[in-house]
């Protein structure tokens, strides 16, 4: 066993679009011993590592787990002390609600070399490529990135001070919390507020649904969007709006 070749890499592999991924990622790819991978992780960008190479999913698919954290942090240090680069490839960015910076930490307890490659999160990339931008001057101040749903399962405390805010809230991990986050934000913004959900963003099968706080609940029990999806509240949720007017108007023109 050679320690002086043990090492794991936290790669971020963006929000889903496989060409959404930096020229670093792809390199530590390309030098990878084993890939262990997530659900939120494109499997197309599993052509990047070699072929010889062990290719592990280790996610989670339709609320089912197939590791445990405590066997995937297991599975990082024994692939690695065999002197084998290990790539942890990662839907977003692995430290914006991804737990990799626990599994670097437990590597390095064991006297793993690491490296954190950050990805494009989602919270960042998926809204401007749905056409809601997160700031836009004399519109918004400032966004908060929230996760929808704690460990234990119960609701952020940090969502009641987003509600109280004007920020623009993006949450994350949040479909199944839908009702409590909409009567919540309701409750502080009002039910005019404007707010869109949009599943599988950047992807092909992107899905996007907008309303306002009084409408979003009856439009998504007819649309049925499902995690993994992105929650937008805030006034730049109707920029997307404004931009489809005025490509329509445009073409009125011409």
């Amino acid at each position: 066993m050679n320690m002086s070749l043990a090492r794991l890499s936290i790669v971020g592999a963006g929000p889903g679009d496989p060409e959404l991924i930096t020229l670093k990622a792809i390199k530590a790819l390309e030098s990878a011993d084993v890939v262990l991978y997530d659900a939120l992780a494109n499997e197309a960008l599993l052509d990047h590592a070699p072929e010889s190479s062990l290719k592990i999913f280790v996610g989670k698919r339709a609320g089912k787990h197939s590791y445990k954290q405590e066997e995937i942090n297991s599975m990082i240090v024994n692939w690695a002390k065999t002197g084998s680069h290990v790539v942890r490839l990662k839907g977003g960015d692995p430290y914006v609600f991804g737990r990799g910076h626990e599994e670097l930490e437990y590597a390095e307890k064991h006297g793993i070399e690491t490296t954190y490659i950050p990805g494009i999160s989602s919270a960042m990339a998926v809204p401007g490529l749905a056409g809601v931008p997160l700031t836009k001057r004399g519109v918004n101040e400032s966004f908060w990135v929230v996760t929808g749903t704690l460990k234990d399962h119960g609701t952020a405390n940090d969502l009641y001070l987003a509600a109280q805010s004007s920020a623009t809230v993006i949450i994350l991990m949040g479909m199944k919390k839908l009702t409590e986050i909409v009567k919540l934000f309701a409750e502080y913004r009002g039910s005019d507020e404007p707010i869109c959900l949009i599943q599988n963003g950047s992807k092909a099968e992107e899905r996007f649904l907008s309303g306002d706080l009084k409408s979003i609940l009856p439009l998504q029990e007819t649309a049925r969007l499902k995690a993994p999806a992105v929650i937008v509240i805030g006034k730049v949720v109707e920029e997307r709006k404004l931009k489809e007017k005025l490509v329509q108007e445009m073409r009125l023109v011409e």
